[in-house]
């Protein structure tokens, strides 16, 4: 289970005085649970998902995911973490140029020391579950966006990962693509029992989650019943 603990990140803007990026968050998520964070650009999701993939450091509070405290490793264990612990999916599809779909989802995988084959071994599946069977030599470029996010969901769970963090994984797509994109994140994270923590700027990928919530100004709050209207029309 990932635990969020009272995270406080500030920046310092200049001479204006420091900025609230999160502001006393606290938030769980259980495994196989997805849980959806809404809000404007600016309104801290990001810094958030930084915080829980050890990225940055809070000013303040706790990443806990299975009694250990993220917050406090250095930058060997914080990378150990990224590597074995977490899969991360971004919003922009970053795929090596002229490498095959195969290859670009095993990336993590050879990080990972695997040989080659081993890597490809062990996504193929993953590729196919996702619809990319017949194009798993085919090279990035020639991908639409939605099969790039898609090679970005297999390369993310290819290290069975316990924690998924899915950062505006859907900003680029149309909204039918876009819908098959989080179908799909959302039916292998649950078959998996992975927690996902997912932030959004699109009310409809909320109507996907076990629980959503609004952050805005750093702060966390309950999805307003306006927004829950426009994501279920």
């Amino acid at each position: 289970m990932l635990e969020l603990r009272e995270l406080v990140k500030h920046y310092q803007v200049g001479t204006a005085g420091p900025v609230l990026a999160v502001d006393g968050v606290s938030l769980s998520v259980a495994p196989g649970e997805l849980v959806a964070l809404y809000g404007p650009s600016g309104s801290g999701k990001s810094t958030l998902l930084m915080l829980a993939a050890a990225v940055l450091r809070p000013d303040s509070g706790e990443v806990v995911l299975d009694g250990r405290d993220v917050a406090s490793f250095g930058p060997r264990d914080a990378a150990s973490y990224r590597m074995n612990d977490v899969g991360f999916v971004r919003q922009s599809a970053d795929l090596i140029p002229g490498a095959s779909a195969l290859d670009n989802a095993a990336l993590k995988l050879l990080g990972r020391r695997a040989s080659v084959r081993e890597a490809q071994r062990s996504v193929e599946p993953l590729l196919v579950r996702l619809g990319l069977g017949e194009r798993l030599t085919h090279r990035s470029e020639a991908l639409s966006m939605g099969e790039r996010q898609r090679v970005m969901i297999a390369r993310a769970l290819s290290t069975e990962p316990r924690l998924v963090l899915a950062d505006e994984p859907t900003g680029n797509l149309d909204t039918a693509r876009g819908r098959e994109v989080l179908e799909m994140l959302s039916g292998l994270c649950r078959e998996r029992a992975i927690a996902v923590l997912l932030v959004t700027h699109d009310p409809q990928a909320t109507t996907y989650a076990d629980r959503a919530f609004m952050l805005k100004d750093g702060q966390l709050g309950p999805l307003p019943s306006a927004e829950r209207a426009v994501a279920t029309t």
